[in-house]
């Protein structure tokens, strides 16, 4: 679907609304076909947005990109001289939001957004949101870092992914528009709302699942973590008026740490959930089964007229604990934000499998159960852990690694969590990147040892990752449980700067089959294979 505009883009047009300040430079006519932030990407008529990146700063490139065809660019460097018009901005990174959103027209302000934010639970809240509006009849579309879906479209957002770029989210946003939708969710990550990604996307609805140890090592402290996440909610404020109205509903978790502070950042109105019975909408009468989860959401007696009293019940496939508080997450900003019928978002809650590498199963046989999940952060290896716990009284085997380039301090912690939790851990590579992979597995050898793990006894270090699930798949008896955990849904692992071609879900049908004897696919090929 084509969502260029319909009508020519000027600069002037670009900056009529724009609402950040203008240093130097002034709007004209020029006509503008497209922005670019990477001058190698620049075509003719593009306006080139330069910006300062960890590695280069792309104000160093504004004469390639002019060479290439640039009709204007803007930064934050004052700079003169150059052929064609020059807008200088304080910031930017933060100037590219508002100047994609102003290239498709502010898509928006014509859409009801609702934004999920949090370390753990984001993407499969989305997808429980996405299936609800569907129930309700609601003409919506999903932006989560799996994929973006639009009507009967689905779209692979990228390798690595946290929030796509701005471009990227004001073009699908922008491509719903154009499908006629009414309602998009859209998750955003700490990343996303530190650069600016997501600051024009003109939210109504916020949700936050929880704030746990996360991407220190990009924000610097918890403090500035917490800080980027709270945007969302500080966002609402700014959100334009849209002709279908604006919810502007802050929604909290009531059980998380971050409550007490979020609830003092986050604007009016506010809702909460949890399992506190302090919660505007909690869970009531919870029952845990290998087959999904059961339980009542209840609003508090003394709820706003605007959404009522009301006790549903809600079953889902979905497994543990925190499901129950991403089903109640999605379901409060549903019937609370949007007013639906609470037994409608229950539906919807119930509609919806599961999301792609969170708890999924691989089956071909075996007499144990093999499971891929994401869970790539200390309080989500625990929680998932805790959850197939739940699931069986044998063992539970658990696989996973550390990324390189990014928080040190979670490889000992994530080996700490696996080695109190697990009967078997299996440390390997998780996106090494440039670091020494036997060093990340010394740091987590180091973690799981200071709480009692004994190496080749409780836990072992395989650097390959598909033998490191052969192994753990070997070591499986009737009624175990394995679980590759780090990856789920993602395409790809990363050694020094090459991306090579992995998926935790593949890799398991492939070590199962050669376990199995039956026919499956072939291991996919990961540089440390060389070195078994």
């Amino acid at each position: 679907m084509n969502t260029k505009p319909t009508i020519p883009v000027t600069l002037t047009i670009l900056l009529n609304q724009f609402l950040l300040k203008v240093l130097a430079g002034k709007a004209d006519g020029t006509r503008i076909t497209g922005i670019a932030i990477d001058n190698r990407l620049v075509q003719t008529g593009n306006l080139f947005v330069a910006m300062k990146g960890g590695s280069a700063d792309g104000h160093d490139f504004i004469q390639d990109a002019i060479q290439r065809g640039a009709a204007a660019v803007v930064g934050d460097q004052t700079i003169s001289g150059l052929p064609v018009p020059y807008i200088q901005v304080e910031n930017s990174r933060q100037a590219l939001s508002w100047l994609a959103a102003a290239f498709h027209g502010y898509p928006g302000r014509k859409l009801t957004v609702i934004g999920v934010t949090g370390t753990d639970g984001k993407t499969t809240t989305c997808n429980l949101l996405y299936q609800i509006l569907l129930a309700a009849g609601l003409k919506a579309g999903l932006i989560s870092t799996v994929n973006a879906v639009i009507g009967d479209e689905i779209l692979d957002t990228g390798f690595h992914v946290t929030t796509p770029d701005a471009p990227e989210v004001q073009s699908y946003l922008a491509r719903m528009v154009a499908a006629g939708l009414t309602h998009v969710v859209l998750e955003t990550t700490s990343h996303g709302w530190a650069q600016y990604r997501v600051d024009a996307c003109e939210f109504d609805i916020g949700v936050i699942t929880n704030i746990t140890h996360e991407h220190l090592d990009q924000h610097g402290s918890f403090e500035n973590y917490l800080a980027a996440k709270a945007r969302l909610f500080q966002s609402l404020e700014k959100t334009s008026p849209k002709p279908q109205g604006n919810p502007r509903l802050s929604v909290l978790n009531r059980d998380d740490s971050s409550y007490e502070t979020l609830s003092r950042i986050a604007p009016e109105p506010q809702v909460c959930y949890g399992l506190n019975t302090s919660a505007d909408i909690r869970a009531d009468s919870i029952r845990y089964s290998p087959q999904g989860i059961r339980f009542e959401a209840v609003s508090k007696a003394n709820a706003s007229a605007k959404w009522g009293t009301f006790r549903v019940p809600v079953n889902s496939p979905l497994v543990g604990e925190f499901n129950v508080s991403n089903c109640l997450a999605a379901l409060t900003a549903a019937v609370c934000g949007l007013g639906l019928d609470p037994d409608i978002a229950a539906n919807g809650v119930g509609a919806m499998p599961g999301v792609p590498g969170r708890m999924e199963r691989i089956e071909l046989g075996q007499p144990f159960t093999a499971i891929v999940d994401f869970a790539h952060t200390p309080n989500a290896l625990r929680v998932a852990i805790q959850t197939v716990r739940k699931m069986t009284n044998k063992k539970v085997i658990v696989i996973f690694g550390s990324a390189g380039l990014r928080d040190r301090e979670k490889r000992r912690m994530m080996a700490e969590v696996a080695a109190e939790l697990a009967d078997v851990s299996i440390l390997t590579a998780e996106d090494p990147r440039s670091e020494s992979l036997d060093l990340i597995l010394e740091e987590m050898a180091t973690g799981a040892r200071s709480r009692g793990g004994k190496e080749e006894k409780t836990f072992w270090r395989i650097p390959d990752r598909g033998e490191a699930i052969r192994f753990g798949l070997r070591l499986a008896g009737q009624g175990d449980i394995v679980m590759a955990c780090g990856k789920g849904h993602e395409q790809s692992m990363c050694f020094e700067t090459t991306e090579y071609p992995w998926d935790d879900r593949i890799a398991m049908r492939a070590a199962l089959s050669e376990l199995m004897g039956v026919a499956g696919p072939r291991m996919p090929y990961l540089p440390t294979q060389v070195k078994q």
